[in-house]
């Protein structure tokens, strides 16, 4: 049995009930849009579209102003004048004597000389050994990303602790290396009164730090050369030594190119290695590894001359420009070797 409910009628001659609107869905009265406001939100607008990246990027130049354009620019008035470290601010013209001074100092060529050669002990055999590890992990090994990690350690290793490690290990009593070479009857060497082992022990400390990082350069530029050369090469019959040499060197120019810059200007910049070295900024009894870096800092800091100290600075600036420029010179010269621009050209 069903019962069915009928809804009342609304009794005869009355209008229906009037059904209210909910609360939340009255409309509330729109109110004209103020012209004065529109002009106002559309200025904030376009000045935020137009000012806003330089707010982002101001931290930047900001930063670069106060800690490098400026130390800059009061390095080389610094270097025109006679000035001491503990009182910087007396200064007296001198005009280029500073500089005039300094090509007349041996111990200025001497550092120049030491960190010329360190360099290149440092630099051809730390590229060598990059070169050929980042050809051994371009190919399928297992674990690549352990060896990658680990060939990158030595570069997040402290500069302080590096050095002091391999001041121990070139003891001339009780260190390893003496020890290993007294297995094999080779008497025991100074290494840090020595001349030419002197700069090796030094050079071996910046191998063994900067081959990794180098390494993963060279990793990463040839993970982008087209595996369609190699497998030309592999059809041609040549081996892995001869694509190695005929499609990777070529290849790998401008990243080689970039690495030799790269660690040229670091070390005409060395100075932590040799000065934890040598336990001083003598480097060595007779300043046989003092660098560029270790006779501006003795200048400045024992001599209190800060004249002479920021006329070095500016002398190791103008190197680093002329290094530049035989980088865009080179860049240049490979670029017009190996035939880049000539199909714009033609």
């Amino acid at each position: 049995m069903t019962t069915e409910h009928h809804l009342a009628a609304p009794p005869s001659g009355g209008a229906a009930p009037r059904q209210e609107r909910p609360p939340g869905r009255r409309r509330s009265a729109r109110k004209a849009p103020d012209p004065k406001a529109a002009r106002r939100r559309s200025l904030r607008y376009r000045l935020d579209t137009k000012y806003s990246p330089y707010g982002f990027i101001s931290p930047f130049f900001l930063f670069f102003a106060a800690f490098g354009l400026f130390p800059l620019l009061f390095t080389g008035w610094a270097a025109l004048h006679r000035s001491r470290l503990h009182a910087p601010t007396d200064m007296e013209w001198a005009g280029l004597h500073n500089f005039t001074r300094l090509l007349q100092d041996e111990f200025f060529w001497n550092s120049l000389k030491n960190t010329f050669l360190i360099g290149m002990i440092s630099t051809v055999p730390q590229l060598l050994m990059a070169l050929g590890l980042a050809h051994l992990l371009n190919y399928k090994l297992r674990a690549s990303n352990f060896w990658r990690v680990a060939l990158l350690t030595p570069y997040a290793t402290s500069v302080a602790a590096a050095t002091l490690v391999f001041a121990l290990l070139y003891g001339r009593d009780y260190g390893m290396i003496n020890w290993a070479l007294g297995l094999v009857g080779i008497d025991n060497i100074d290494w840090q009164t020595g001349d030419w082992v002197s700069k090796f022990a030094v050079s071996t400390i910046v191998i063994w730090r900067w081959t990794g990082y180098n390494t993963l350069i060279y990793l990463a530029a040839m993970q982008a050369v087209p595996s369609d050369l190699y497998e030309s090469a592999a059809i041609d019959g040549a081996s892995r030594w001869k694509q190695f040499i005929y499609v990777t060197i070529p290849s790998l120019r401008p990243t080689i190119l970039f690495t030799v810059v790269v660690s040229t200007i670091g070390a005409m910049q060395l100075f932590g290695e040799p000065l934890l070295f040598g336990s001083g900024a003598d480097g060595g009894p007779s300043h046989q590894f003092q660098t560029i870096g270790l006779y501006m800092y003795q200048i400045g800091w024992f001599n209190y001359n800060l004249g002479r100290a920021s006329a070095i600075a500016w002398m190791m600036f103008l190197i680093l420009i002329l290094i530049g420029l035989i980088n865009w010179a080179l860049t240049k010269w490979v670029n017009r070797a190996s035939g880049i621009g000539k199909g714009a050209s033609s």
